[in-house]
C-alpha cells in the first residue's frame, strides 16, 4: 500500500515559493546525507547532535540511508539535486511512539525546510500508525524547538538537565490543518508572483503574421504592461511589433519573470528547458495537444511554476499585465477568474466588465499541469484587490483542500461557481444505494453547499448573482417585497420568489398606510404592492423607500414596465433604499444590466422577474451560511480503528483485489465504531440457528451469506418475523436448497421494533473523496432517490444539515401525530460514519440499509461493506501537482 511521500517523491514550496523535491532516502544516497552533515557548522552539529565527532558525517549517513522498514523512516529536501535537509523518526519502545529528528543545510535555515519535512514525517507516520513523536533538544536549540512550537501540533515540553525533552501527539486535527493552510497560503502565494506580477515578460513563438496567437499576446502586452517585453522569434529579426526580439530565449538580455509560450506542441519541452536554464521564474503554455510528463517534469526541476497547457492566458489588471489573446483588455475591477475553459472565460470577462464589476485577476488553467483553482484561491486570500471569485471548474485535483479553502475564503468574499456534469449520462451503474446516489452533480453539490460556494445552474445565473452580490448589500432574511406598476409581473414575481425558496414579506400596518397615501386610486398595498401604471417616478421610487423601510422586510424587488404615461426606470436609481435591491425592467434587451445610482451604489436589472427571484434567493442563502456556525469535528474517543484495520488486512490477505465483507466482519466494524447494530448472532447449521433463536428471544430474522450475492432481497436469501424451532429450520432448509453450497450460514438477528427506515452510507468516490449519504431507506430507496451527501469530515452541523436536506425529513420530525425520531442519535452515526471513512480509505463502500430511527435511538439492521485496496493519500499535504 502506498504511503503519502511515495519513493519517487513530491514536490512542495518552501517559505519563499521555491520548489523542493522530497522523498524517502535510499542507500544510494549515502553522499549525499554525509556531504551534507560534513558541510554543516561545529556549531550546528553540536545542537543537533550534543557533541562533535570527526566520524560523525560516517555513521550519520549509513544510519539515515539504509532500507527504509514500518519501524525507521527518512525523508530528505532536495533542491536543484542537492540535499538541503533530512527528517527521521524512529519507533521507540512504547507502543505507539517515536523519537523524530532534524538536520538543515546551514545555508537553508529560515526557509521553512525543517517544518517542511516535519508535516511530512507527521503525515508518513499516522499512516502507519504512530501516535506521537518525542524528541531530545538542547535548551539552546531555539530553531528547532521553534520548529516543533509552531508546526500546530500540541507539545508537551519538560526541560531535565539543560535538555528538552517534546512530546507531539500526532492529533491531525483543525488546529494543525489551520496552520498548514497558513503555511501553505503564504508560500504558495510567493511562487506565484512571478506569474501574476512579473517585472518582465517574454512571448515566446510571438508571430509576425496578422492573426497569430503569439502576436496577439504580444500585441496586447505591448499596450499597456509597464515592464520590458521581449519577443522571441529566431525568424524575426531585431524587431517584433515595436518589442525587441530575440532568437532564443538564451539570447535574451535577461531572466524574464514570465515566459508566454505559444510554439508548436513539439517544440515545448525544448523550449520550457531552455526557459529553466535561462532563469525563467513562471510560465504560461497557450500551445495545446502537449501530451506526457516532460514538460511538467522540466519545470519541477527548476522550480517554475506553470499555468497551462492547453490554455488562454493570464491577466492582472493591477499590474496592467493582458498576457492573453483576448480581443479587449479586461476592465480593472474586483473579481477574480479561474476558467478551465478559455471560451467561457473570454464570456465571463466581457460580461463581468459590462456589469460594471471588472476583473482582478484572470488565469485560463487549460489542462491543469501545475497551476489550478485552489492555487487561485489562495492568491485572492492575498489580494486586496479581489472582492469576489468566479469559477468554472471541470474537474478537482484535489477537492478536500479545495473545500477547506473556500470555507475560509468564503467568509472573506463570495466565490461563485456552476455547476458541470449535472445529465444523467453522468450516472452511473452501482451495485449499492450508497454508490447510486453520489452521482457527479450530488458529488459537486456537497462540495459547495459545504465550502459556502454559490452553485448555478448556468453562466447566465451565475452573472444574475453576481451583479447583485457586487453591487448591493446582503439580506438578512428570506423576506422579500415586490412592489410594480403592472399587477400581473407582481403576481409572477412574488410566484418566482416562493420558487426560489424566498418567502413574501408581510407589510406592517403603519407602511401600508403610508403607501396608501402615496398611490392612486385602484392600487393595491397589501403585497404585492401594485402602484397602477398612473404613478408617477417620484412616488414610485417613495414607495421603494417606504417599504424597504419595513422591518418586516429583507429585500425589494421593484418592476417596472415602461409606458407612455411614465419611464419608472428611472425611479429605480434616485437613491439608496435600506434594503438590498433588484430591479425588474419588463422590456430590457439585457438579461441583466446595470443601472447607475447615486454615489458607488449600483443597482441591476433584469429583464424577467424569475431571474431577479433566483439571484436575491443565492444571495441570501449565502448570507444564511456566513452566519452559520462553522461547527465542530467531535473526537469519538471510543472508535477502534485498530479493530477495523486488522479486519480490513484480513479481508484484503484473502482478496487481495478487494470483496464484499462478510455480515459477521460488517457487524464487527460497526460495532468498532459505535453504530448500534441489533443483536445478532452467525450461525452454519440449522441448529446453531434455533440455538441463536432461542438467546435472541424467539423472534428472530435470517439472512443468508452467499458470496457474490448483493440484493439479498431480490433472490429471497431473507426471511423476516420467524417465531420459533419451526419456523427457523424452515428457512434454513429453504436457503440450503436455493443455494447449495454456496451458502456460507445466515445472520440469525432479533426482529427490530417498527421506525421510520433511513440509509447511511459512505462512498469513497476517486476524485472526491469520501462521502457521506443520508436518505429515506428500505426497499423504497430506489424509487423514492430521496438523498443527499456531504463529504467528510463531517462537523456536527453538517450532519444535522444533511438529515434536514431531504424531502422526506418531516417523517423524522413527526409527522400526523407520529412522535419523532431520536435525531441526535441519527447525526451520531453519521459522524461515526465519516471517522470510519477518513480513518480507512479502503473501505469503498458502506450501505446501511435500513437504520431504524425511532424516538429512542436508532438501530442499523443490515449492512454491507465492500474494500479495496487504496492508495493511502494525504489530501491536506502541502504538495504541488
Amino acid at each position: 500500500m502506498a504511503e503519502p511521500v511515495p519513493r519517487k517523491g513530491v514536490y512542495a514550496l518552501l517559505t519563499d515559493g521555491t520548489a523542493v523535491a522530497i522523498r524517502e532516502m535510499r542507500p544510494g544516497d549515502l553522499d549525499a546525507v554525509h556531504k551534507l552533515h560534513q558541510d554543516m557548522s561545529p556549531e550546528n552539529l553540536y545542537l543537533r547532535f550534543f557533541g562533535i565527532s570527526p566520524r560523525l558525517a560516517d555513521e550519520v549517513a549509513a544510519r539515515l540511508c539504509r532500507e527504509p522498514d514500518p519501524d525507521h523512516a527518512v525523508l530528505g529536501a532536495w533542491l536543484a539535486g542537492e540535499l538541503v535537509g533530512v527528517a527521521e523518526y524512529d519507533r521507540t519502545a512504547t507502543p505507539g511512539e517515536a523519537e523524530v529528528a532534524l538536520a538543515v543545510a546551514d545555508g537553508m535555515h529560515n526557509r521553512g525546510v525543517g517544518t517542511l519535512l516535519l508535516e511530512h514525517l507527521v503525515s508518513l507516520a499516522r499512516s502507519r500508525g504512530l501516535l506521537a513523536f518525542r524528541a531530545e533538544t538542547l535548551a539552546q536549540n531555539i530553531p528547532m524547538l521553534k520548529v516543533f512550537a509552531c508546526v500546530g501540533l500540541p507539545i508537551d515540553r519538560r526541560i531535565v538537565n539543560g535538555v528538552v525533552e517534546v512530546t507531539i501527539p500526532l492529533t491531525g486535527d483543525g488546529a494543525y490543518l489551520d496552520a498548514v493552510a497558513e503555511r501553505e497560503r503564504f508560500a504558495d502565494v510567493e511562487s506565484l508572483r512571478h506569474l501574476l506580477c512579473p517585472a518582465s515578460v517574454a512571448v515566446v513563438g510571438a508571430g509576425r503574421r496578422a492573426g497569430s496567437v503569439g502576436g496577439a499576446i504580444l500585441h496586447n502586452l505591448l499596450n499597456d504592461f509597464g515592464g520590458p517585453v521581449y519577443a522571441v522569434n529566431p525568424r524575426a529579426g531585431r524587431e517584433l511589433a515595436g518589442a525587441a526580439c530575440f532568437p532564443s530565449v538564451s539570447a535574451l538580455p535577461e531572466s524574464p519573470d514570465l515566459a508566454v509560450i505559444a510554439v508548436p506542441p513539439e517544440a515545448v519541452a525544448d523550449v520550457a528547458e531552455e526557459c529553466g536554464r535561462h532563469g525563467v521564474r513562471s510560465l504560461v503554455v497557450i500551445t495545446s495537444g502537449v501530451h506526457g510528463r516532460a514538460l511538467p517534469t522540466i519545470c519541477r526541476r527548476y522550480g517554475m511554476r506553470m499555468v497551462g497547457p492547453n490554455c488562454f492566458g493570464v491577466a492582472n489588471t493591477t499590474m496592467r499585465l493582458e498576457a492573453t489573446f483576448a480581443a479587449h483588455a479586461a476592465r480593472a475591477g474586483g473579481a477574480g477568474i479561474v476558467v478551465q475553459s478559455g471560451g467561457i472565460g473570454i464570456a465571463l470577462r466581457d460580461h463581468l466588465s459590462r456589469l460594471d464589476i471588472g476583473v482582478s485577476t484572470f488565469v485560463s488553467t487549460g489542462d491543469k499541469y501545475d497551476v489550478s483553482s485552489n492555487d487561485l484561491l489562495l492568491w485572492w486570500e492575498s489580494d486586496p484587490a479581489t472582492r469576489l471569485g468566479v469559477l468554472y471548474l471541470e474537474s478537482f485535483g484535489n477537492p478536500r483542500k479545495f473545500s477547506r479553502t473556500a470555507r475560509r475564503l468564503g467568509r472573506r468574499m463570495p466565490l461563485l461557481t456552476v455547476v458541470a456534469g449535472r445529465s444523467a449520462a453522468g450516472r452511473r451503474a452501482a451495485a449499492s444505494h450508497t454508490v447510486a446516489a453520489a452521482t457527479p452533480a450530488v458529488t459537486q453539490e456537497a462540495l459547495f453547499q459545504q465550502a459556502g460556494v454559490i452553485a448555478a445552474s448556468g453562466l447566465g445565473e451565475l452573472l444574475d448573482t453576481a451583479a447583485l452580490l457586487a453591487h448591493q448589500p446582503l439580506p438578512t432574511g428570506p423576506r422579500v417585497a415586490v412592489v410594480s406598476n403592472a399587477g400581473g409581473a407582481g403576481v409572477l414575481a412574488a410566484d418566482a420568489c416562493a420558487d426560489a425558496g424566498l418567502t413574501a414579506a408581510t407589510l406592517g400596518e403603519a407602511t401600508v398606510r403610508e403607501l396608501t397615501r402615496l398611490v392612486p386610486p385602484g392600487a393595491a398595498c397589501g403585497g404585492p404592492v401594485d402602484t397602477t401604471a398612473a404613478i408617477d417616478p417620484v412616488r414610485f421610487r417613495r414607495c421603494l423607500d417606504v417599504v424597504a423601510a419595513d422591518p418586516e422586510v429583507d429585500a425589494v424587488i421593484a418592476i417596472v414596465v415602461p409606458t407612455a404615461v411614465a419611464d419608472l426606470s428611472s425611479a429605480i436609481t434616485m437613491g439608496c433604499v435600506a434594503r438590498p435591491l433588484a430591479a425588474v425592467v419588463l422590456g430590457q434587451q439585457e438579461t441583466v444590466c446595470i443601472r447607475p445610482g447615486p454615489g458607488r451604489r449600483r443597482v441591476p436589472s433584469y429583464a424577467f422577474p424569475e431571474h431577479a427571484a433566483r439571484a436575491v434567493a443565492r444571495a441570501w442563502s449565502y448570507s444564511r451560511w456566513l452566519a452559520r456556525p462553522q461547527g465542530c469535528e467531535p473526537e469519538l474517543r471510543d472508535v477502534a480503528a485498530p479493530s477495523v484495520a486488522r479486519i480490513i488486512q484480513r479481508a484484503l490477505a484473502e482478496s487481495p483485489d478487494g470483496d464484499w465483507l462478510a455480515p459477521v466482519a460488517c457487524m464487527d466494524v460497526l460495532g468498532a465504531y459505535g453504530v448500534p447494530v441489533i443483536d445478532w448472532y452467525w450461525a452454519t447449521s440449522a441448529d446453531e440457528a434455533v440455538h441463536a433463536t432461542t438467546a435472541l428471544g424467539g423472534h428472530v430474522a435470517l439472512k443468508a451469506h452467499v458470496p457474490g450475492l448483493v440484493h439479498k432481497s431480490d433472490v429471497g436469501a431473507v426471511e423476516l418475523d420467524l417465531r420459533g424451532e419451526q419456523d427457523v429450520r424452515r428457512a434454513y432448509g429453504r436457503f440450503a436448497t436455493l443455494f447449495g453450497d454456496r451458502l456460507r450460514g445466515v445472520l440469525v438477528q432479533r426482529m427490530a421494533r417498527t421506525g421510520v427506515e433511513v440509509l447511511c452510507g459512505i462512498i469513497q468516490e476517486p476524485l472526491f473523496g469520501p462521502l457521506i449519504v443520508f436518505g429515506l431507506g428500505g426497499v423504497a430507496t430506489d424509487v423514492l432517490e430521496d438523498q443527499a451527501a456531504r463529504l467528510t469530515p463531517l462537523t456536527d452541523l453538517d450532519a444535522t444539515e444533511l438529515i434536514r436536506s431531504i424531502r422526506g425529513a418531516p417523517l423524522l420530525q413527526g409527522h400526523r401525530g407520529a412522535p419523532a425520531v431520536d435525531t441526535a442519535a441519527l447525526e451520531d452515526v453519521l459522524l461515526r460514519l465519516s471517522r470510519l471513512a477518513d480513518d480507512h480509505p479502503e473501505i469503498a463502500e458502506v450501505d446501511i440499509n435500513p437504520l431504524i430511527a425511532r424516538p429512542d435511538g436508532v438501530t442499523a439492521v443490515d449492512a454491507r461493506i465492500r474494500i479495496l485496496p487504496r492508495l493511502r493519500w494525504d489530501p491536506h499535504l502541502r504538495r504541488l501537482r
